[in-house]
């Protein structure tokens, strides 16, 4: 078995400890339901039991040129946790009443284990539809070692909606990203190919940004790029073999450490994030911070002192708890005064 095979194997073994519920149970708390569904690779939707699904099914018609092996039908638990996500991949779209013009490209967080899809997803939509930002929010494939895959289907996002982009008034595209989807947006906004797949702007929340131990956060890590042993361990491996793992894995930690990544040409980002975040410590934002700064990129850093992680766009709207209460008002108007900003400043 190869070293990319194992390192597929343990990770669909670590998504599917995951505990699932009934599609019955999994009902977010709005009314609201994207305006389309557009499906990345299918052509059509199979075995789905997520019920932010538009009623408007189409497919982008793209060629998936690469497989995560997930197979099986979906799970989704009660918060709303997509998981093996695979042909389904896909992104529901949100139609402000009243445009203005700028969109939003959201990569819910999940570990890239599963996709975050309430909190991090349709919450998200509301909030910014409200404010007149077009919304794509993306049920991206999971990665299962195959760490080209999440970054693909955001980058097939951007081509549809730049390609679509004057017939629904958008003349913006940014991207957003929460945890583990925080890496996956600041993947995007420093490994772009061309002028279509670089985000005009990035928001990045509670983001993990690089993959040194300690600092990291473990199940990305490993779900990304595999446990650290189907690399350096020798055992049933020639020196060869073991040799070209090691260095192979020493350039995936270093690609996949988005620190060392930044350029002047990243996009302006906005990063805000919790000094008590155990899940993902602070420094990885402080790190990207550091090298934007350093790169001379525009950038606005929000830290308060409590909430955690995995915070979101749950707020006392939606739940009866928020960790964020104190401060939900204050990281609200942040945002939207950015967005603003960045949209004038673009002169739009």
């Amino acid at each position: 078995m190869t070293t990319r095979k194992i390192i597929a194997a343990l990770a669909m073994a670590a998504a599917a400890a995951f505990s699932f519920a009934g599609p019955a149970d999994a009902q977010p708390n709005s009314a609201l339901r994207p305006d389309k569904t557009v499906l990345l690779y299918a052509d059509r939707l199979t075995d789905n039991s997520d019920p932010v699904t538009a009623k408007d099914v189409s497919a982008a018609g793209f060629e998936m040129k690469e497989d995560n092996g997930l197979t099986g039908p979906e799970t989704i638990n009660k918060s709303g946790n997509i998981g093996n996500i695979n042909a389904n991949a896909r992104f529901d779209l949100y139609f402000p009443e009243k445009p203005n013009g700028q969109m939003v490209i959201v990569c819910p967080g999940g570990g890239y284990s599963f996709a975050s899809s309430y909190n991090e997803g349709v919450y998200v939509a509301e909030w910014m539809t409200e404010r007149g930002v077009t919304v794509a929010v993306v049920k991206y494939r999971m990665p299962a070692g195959h760490w080209n895959v999440p970054l693909t289907d955001i980058q097939n996002t951007f081509r549809y909606c730049r390609e679509h982009a004057s017939e629904w008034g958008v003349d913006q595209i940014g991207v957003m990203g929460f945890s583990a989807g925080g890496h996956l947006a600041a993947t995007v906004s420093t490994m772009y190919t061309d002028a279509a797949t670089r985000p005009d702007f990035s928001v990045l929340i509670y983001p993990v940004i690089t993959m040194e131990k300690g600092i990291t956060h473990g199940g990305t890590r490993q779900q990304l790029l595999g446990k650290d042993s189907v690399w350096e361990d020798r055992k049933g491996k020639d020196w060869e073999t073991w040799d070209s793992d090691r260095m192979d894995f020493k350039w995936l930690l270093d690609r996949y450490s988005l620190e060392r990544q930044v350029s002047a040409d990243t996009p302006e980002t906005f990063i805000a994030l919790c000094s008590d975040d155990k899940a993902v410590p602070a420094e990885n934002s402080i790190r990207y911070y550091r090298a934007l700064i350093g790169c001379g990129v525009a950038t606005e850093m929000h830290i308060y002192p409590t909430g955690g992680h995995g915070w979101g766009f749950t707020s006392l709207r939606y739940s009866d708890s928020d960790n964020l209460s104190y401060a939900r008002s204050e990281f609200e108007a942040s945002l939207g005064r950015w967005l603003d900003a960045v949209h004038e400043k673009a002169g739009k």
